[in-house]
């Protein structure tokens, strides 16, 4: 089966308080959530299609569009809460425990989801996480990252240009299938136009991406193993980030990959998929 066949074929959609969602569910055994990135384009399935067909023959895989992406239903940061859209959205499935696995605003919140609802979770797994809310020592005094200027101006004009320029600040090497992730990503913006007018819209009310990350305190009391995984040559969140929340979580911790940018689980997709197996199976 084709990946685009097993994309489709494990689509599936429920329905929450706020509206709908899509979401992808493939494989048997212990449950593993996937959370995407804030970027333009970005879907369970674009962030993690170099990962779910290998993970779903070790877990039943829930790579889930959070609202304001992809296939779910459109929002202004105000109404998001994506922490509560997770328990809905497992409450809804008779899903109990879980582990959950997030890429950047996804770490953030699989972070919230830990602190916040801790009979809920069996692990942590973040990639190029935010340590949201504290002053980063080594961050730009101008205020963004390159990498969020760059992800703001592909919501703002998703030509396949300002693609190409999103995943080249999203990795360490774009050489690779640039070309292919750029169409896509454009592609999935164009097809969902609410989602980037509700995403710009909020950028010139200068309102932040996230509005409920896990405080601090919340984040030094989660007590399930985490596992921390950081791009050092991450552009868009620096490796700072994993340090302060390493040093922050009880049971954590941290792999530092060299020469790889912000998307671990696409760059270095073999390694991820071994490392996190490794690490919620507990061999």
């Amino acid at each position: 089966m084709t990946a685009s066949m097993l994309e489709k074929r494990s689509e599936q959609y429920v329905t929450v308080s706020t509206g709908d969602i899509r979401y992808h569910d493939i494989g048997n055994g212990p449950v593993l959530v996937l959370l995407h990135g804030s970027g333009p384009g970005a879907t369970a399935w674009s962030n993690f299609g170099s990962n779910i067909e290998v993970l779903s023959k070790r877990f039943r895989v829930l790579g889930i569009d959070m609202p304001g992406w992809g296939g779910s239903h459109a929002v202004r940061v105000r109404e998001r809460d994506h922490a509560a859209t997770l328990l809905e959205v497992l409450d809804a499935l008779e899903i109990g425990r879980v582990a959950v696995v997030g890429n950047s605003m996804g770490a953030v919140t699989a972070l919230a989801f830990a602190a916040r609802h801790p009979e809920r979770v069996t692990h942590v797994v973040t990639m190029g996480a935010a340590m949201v809310g504290q002053q980063m020592i080594f961050g730009p005094a101008d205020g963004p990252t390159e990498g969020l200027k760059v992800l703001f101006q592909a919501y703002r004009d998703p030509t396949p240009r300002n693609m190409m320029r999103l995943v080249d600040v999203m990795t360490f090497d774009s050489s690779g299938n640039s070309e292919e992730v750029a169409v896509e990503r454009s592609t999935n913006t164009l097809m969902y136009p609410e989602h980037r007018e509700n995403f710009v819209a909020d950028l010139d009310e200068h309102l932040p991406i996230i509005l409920k990350p896990a405080t601090p305190s919340e984040i030094a009391g989660i007590k399930v193993p985490v596992l921390l995984l950081h791009g050092r040559d991450d552009r868009v969140l620096s490796v700072e980030n994993s340090l302060r929340l390493v040093s922050t979580i009880k049971d954590a911790r941290l792999v530092i990959i060299n020469r790889c940018g912000h998307w671990v689980q696409l760059e270095h997709s073999d390694e991820f998929n071994r490392i996190v197996t490794s690490f919620i199976e507990g061999t």
